[in-house]
């Protein structure tokens, strides 16, 4: 298989249990994977409730974006079609310039509330785990709570870690609801990548871009917009539930340099990045694997980057790629909404008994995989 680069890479021959000489146990170990452990975590009394998104109505095509880069391309020698033929990216969404990425995640928590069936002043906790974010004070967590119209008694705060901070998001609400401080929690995320990818295409236009410069940003260009949320409750109060199983979690910070963004741009090594989410996904999903059953699950979530990356999960992992749903297609990365955003689109396709594992990597790096049983 080949990297973003176009390079061929090592991981075609998939997981296989990393015993000593395996090449994904040598680039881990090389990385340091080796050298601390993984978290475990199981949680006695928290079900899923809704999961529900709010979708950005703007389509944005990788062909338009590639049109407005076409003088670049053609001066630097370059090939347009990347994002759709290498990415997989057909297309992401935008949302309209009053709609803020509080708005986004406001709209989805509603609906998921609506979804659950959930008065709005039962919740007891809410979090904010957007990336995006217009200003670093007040919290983006106070608006939505302003907005939903939710009690004076609910706690809320914003949660940052990159990609997964929606999982992370679902952690802390389960060891709430677990230790009886709540009956109900709203994880929220809103995402955009309007103002973001058009600073970008803005400035590979310039007659000073480089091919590195490309290179640099093409991850900006597969981001995507959208919202999504999730209700949180009592197992023992909705049999109708869905039961948060646990999961476990790892962390490999010494890649913390591998992708850094802010709302102007972002910078990524494409090909480092993958090497290493793969390594610290394999380590990850072998140590879990001691203490789950995961190996023949109905449904496999994914946060959604792109098709070499779902690729060389997929493979690494030893996973049937009929079993793992995609959005980023037709909506692109949504960060840390990606993983709620992709089973709330999947969830009608999924019946009671069905196990889920939900898999992230998110920038730093850190990796987490988490159980839903359906």
């Amino acid at each position: 298989m080949e990297c973003d680069d176009g390079h061929e890479w090592w991981m075609g021959g998939g997981f296989r249990g990393l015993s000593k000489g395996d090449p994904v146990r040598e680039l881990a170990s090389s990385k340091g994977q080796f050298m601390t452990g993984t978290a475990t975590y199981r949680y006695s009394n928290t079900s899923i409730l809704s999961v529900a998104v709010a979708d950005a109505p703007t389509v944005v095509t990788s062909t338009e974006i590639d049109e407005q880069l076409m003088a670049t391309y053609d001066r630097l020698e370059l090939r347009p079609g990347l994002l759709e033929n290498l990415a997989g990216i057909v297309e992401r969404r935008w949302w309209p310039t009053d709609v803020s990425f509080i708005d986004a995640a406001s709209m989805a928590g509603a609906k998921a509330l609506a979804d659950a069936g959930v008065d709005p002043h039962r919740v007891g906790l809410l979090i904010d785990t957007s990336v995006c974010r217009a200003r670093l004070e007040p919290s983006a967590s106070i608006e939505v709570h302003h907005q939903l119209g939710l009690s004076s008694s609910c706690l809320s705060f914003d949660l940052s870690n990159a990609c997964l901070g929606f999982v992370n998001g679902m952690q802390i609400a389960s060891l709430m609801i677990d230790a009886g401080q709540i009956d109900y929690a709203l994880i929220v995320d809103g995402e955009g990548s309007r103002e973001v990818q058009e600073a970008t295409i803005a400035r590979l236009r310039l007659p000073e871009t480089t091919r590195s410069d490309v290179m640099n940003n093409f991850a900006t260009l597969t981001l995507g917009s959208g919202g999504a949320a999730m209700v949180l409750g009592r197992a023992d109060a909705h049999s109708e539930g869905h039961r948060f199983v646990g999961g476990v979690s790892r962390a490999a910070s010494e890649h913390h340099d591998l992708c850094v963004g802010d709302i102007h741009g972002m910078r990524t090594d494409a090909r480092g990045l993958l090497e290493a989410g793969v390594a610290i996904s394999a380590i990850t999903w072998e140590d879990a694997l001691k203490s789950f059953d995961w190996t023949d699950l109905d449904c496999y979530v994914m946060h959604q980057v792109s098709n070499v990356h779902t690729a060389a999960i997929t493979s690494a992992l030893k996973l049937d790629p009929k079993r793992v749903p995609l959005s980023f297609p037709h909506r692109g990365n949504i960060g840390p909404a990606s993983v709620p955003f992709t089973l709330a689109m999947h969830q009608d396709q999924l019946v009671a008994g069905d196990r889920i594992a939900c898999l992230g990597i998110g920038s730093g790096l850190n990796a987490a995989a988490i159980e839903i049983a359906w």
